[in-house]
């Protein structure tokens, strides 16, 4: 009775958190697609062909957004997650694209920040868009992914399946940022200003390969926290 007791207080838990993540990044989305306006001499990009979508902090708010309003619908109404075919594109989505892409997000974010951040988010910004959209959208993305990936259990894909969705994933939003200079004559982030055209090549491939990096330390987190189930998983069905 007191582990049927903590097992129903550890899922109101994990549904509670998925909630609060849910609306909050929904609401981030929604804020900064309703609200935050740019003028043209503080920012041209910001006006120029694409509007909001022309970034990936704006694509990965979305994708955060998706993902865990599907698991706040697991949580409700779905009673056995290992026969819903929800729950495994939850699994898959969380894997290949939800965690490496919001860790990506969150790092070179920060990091470009750290060096420069006229590359990534100029001073002259700072009226227009909040200081707490700026932490959901880049220090909380990482937070709740990560924290996601310890509290619930997922079913990683293949490792092929995984990052061929990942790599498709980027390979799409790296052919639509050059579209969208091709079409405006800016670069969506200031950092492809101050790049030579090899230097940009290096650049792109580094952030392709930093991704996938954070694909193999989410499987592998997820190895090591979750393995035993996986184990438990196997031999059940060695008996079948």
């Amino acid at each position: 009775m007191e582990s049927a007791r903590k097992t129903g207080t550890y899922k109101a838990v994990i549904t509670i958190f998925h909630i609060v993540a849910a609306i909050q990044f929904a609401y981030s989305v929604y804020y900064d697609f309703t609200f935050v306006v740019v003028p043209k001499d503080v920012s041209p990009i910001m006006s120029a062909f694409g509007g909001k979508f022309k970034f990936l902090t704006f694509w990965n708010a979305i994708m955060q957004s998706l993902y865990f309003t599907m698991c706040c619908i697991i949580d409700i109404f779905v009673t056995d997650p290992s026969q819903s075919k929800m729950a495994k594109l939850k699994d898959f989505f969380h894997s290949s694209l939800a965690f490496p892409v919001a860790m990506f997000v969150g790092v070179t974010f920060w990091g470009l920040y750290a060096v420069d951040r006229d590359l990534v988010l100029p001073k002259a910004m700072d009226p227009y868009f909040p200081t707490w959209l700026n932490h959901i959208m880049h220090t909380n993305i990482m937070f709740f992914t990560a924290l996601e990936l310890f509290l619930t259990y997922r079913k990683y894909p293949s490792r092929s399946k995984g990052l061929l969705a990942l790599i498709v994933f980027q390979l799409t939003y790296i052919s639509w940022m050059h579209y969208v200079h091709y079409k405006s004559g800016f670069w969506v982030y200031n950092v492809f200003n101050v790049l030579n055209l090899p230097q940009r090549a290096a650049f792109i491939v580094a952030c392709v390969l930093l991704a996938c990096t954070f694909y193999f330390i989410g499987e592998k987190i997820n190895s090591i926290v979750w393995g035993h189930i996986e184990k438990q998983s196997s031999k059940h069905r060695k008996h079948k």
